[in-house]
């Protein structure tokens, strides 16, 4: 099968820095250039050269939903502005075949004088659509944007959300060959946002190709069947969106990032021995994190030292930003192995077994003690973010409103039986 976006050895070079200059007319630069042409030809050797993008290579395939992640920086739009043909690459190829639709900022291709009827005319023209294909899509298009009040209205009046709302809406519905989606989860409310997930399911399920940026990554898990990860402007791996996914988010975190010094740590209560020295948040493959996918295990690792002998037990508390508790463990009651009844240092790690915690920012609070008494407690002595993932498997989680938990459940549906007509006696 031909594939339906080939991009080839591509690469895409800025130019940025140099002195900065007072403004100067056009009288005054001609001067200067026949004054001193040589000196004129020299400037901008100052200026450094950067690499957005250099040797990507990758293929889609058409009906492919491919979804692109990387930090802020690493290409991502640039690499979508390339295969719309709206910038030039500096060196390789890209080959298109068929017609797309882009969504790459708030209000691209649109003309603010024009209003939203015009707009949506005028976009399914810039796509090479016939007047009577757009009239076809023209009722879905505007109920889908929810715009009917402001359709004759300026789109110079329309605020971002509906901005998005209508590009999102002509991108989607005009049929084109391949879909272009920068970020368009990032504007909008969430039932906006929902409205888009699923109409960008439906385009996947037509058949038509689907190219999605976003750092949504249980939007990218739910739609996506191929993820590409660029890195620094280079393709850094592509593959299963699960597996790529949890790479992703755990390949910048340094054992800095994810360690915490307790020695001099402030959140110590005042009464506390100093026995705790260190922690570390490790992954499921145990490497050292600050970021968990929802659904993943976390383990909180704690390095000790005690002037006497004691049985090492450590109590963990998970707390909400606002200070709420969630959840605490401590292995004075949850059962633990190999840990020795007399000792005066070491490592001990508490496993959190995939823990339900909705995407956001989390603390932790430290206990370590004896079989008796906590001798060392320090508040707030780390923090975690956990990520989103299509944890239901619907590429939708609950609203935040629903609290901090996101509970696994399964939900069963019968009909009544049907009322008896025959007469009871009393």
């Amino acid at each position: 099968m031909r594939p339906i976006v080939h991009v080839e050895d591509l690469g895409k070079q800025y130019r940025i820095g140099g002195p900065r200059r007072p403004y100067r007319t056009i009288r005054e630069s001609v001067g200067d250039f026949f004054r001193s042409p040589w000196q004129h030809l020299r400037r901008g050797s100052g200026k450094e050269l950067i690499w957005v993008l250099k040797d990507v290579a990758f293929d889609v395939y058409p009906g492919e939903v491919v979804g692109i992640i990387g930090r802020n920086g690493a290409g991502k739009s640039t690499l979508l502005k390339i295969v719309s043909r709206i910038t030039e690459p500096t060196r390789g190829r890209v080959e298109l075949y068929g017609r797309v639709g882009c969504l790459l900022e708030v209000g691209t291709g649109f003309h603010p004088e024009l209003t939203g009827r015009e707009n949506i005319y005028l976009n399914g023209a810039i796509l090479g659509m016939k007047k009577a294909e757009i009239e076809r899509g023209f009722d879905e298009i505007v109920a889908f944007a929810e715009i009917e009040t402001f359709l004759d209205t300026p789109v110079k009046h329309y605020s971002s959300g509906m901005h998005m709302k209508l590009a999102f809406a002509v991108a989607a519905h005009l049929s084109p060959e391949v879909l272009l989606v920068d970020e368009v989860l990032a504007v909008g409310d969430s039932n906006f946002q929902k409205k888009c997930l699923g109409k960008m399911r439906d385009v996947a399920r037509s058949g038509r190709t689907v190219l999605f940026v976003s750092h949504n990554s249980g939007a990218i898990e739910a739609l996506c069947n191929r993820c590409i990860w660029l890195k620094n402007g280079v393709l850094q791996a592509q593959g299963e969106p699960a597996e790529l996914l949890r790479q992703y988010l755990t390949s910048d975190a340094t054992p800095e990032q994810a360690s915490v010094v307790l020695s001099g740590h402030s959140g110590r209560l005042g009464s506390s021995l100093r026995i705790m020295q260190t922690l570390t948040l490790l992954s499921d493959q145990r490497t050292p994190v600050n970021v968990i996918r929802l659904g993943d295990s976390i383990g909180v690792q704690v390095s000790f030292k005690s002037e006497k002998p004691l049985k090492p037990i450590l109590g963990v508390v998970v707390r909400t930003i606002t200070g709420a508790n969630l959840f605490g463990v401590n292995n004075r009651f949850v059962p633990a192995t190999e840990v020795p009844s007399s000792v005066r240092e070491g490592l001990i790690t508490t496993w959190i077994e995939q823990p339900p915690l909705m995407p956001g920012t989390y603390f932790i609070d430290l206990y370590f003690g004896n079989e008796y008494e906590d001798l060392d407690v320090i508040q707030e002595a780390a923090s975690f973010d956990v990520e989103a993932s299509d944890f239901f498997g619907t590429g939708q989680l609950a609203p935040p409103s629903a609290g901090p938990i996101c509970w696994p459940a399964h939900y069963e549906f019968s009909r009544y039986a049907e009322p008896s007509l025959v007469p009871t006696e009393d």
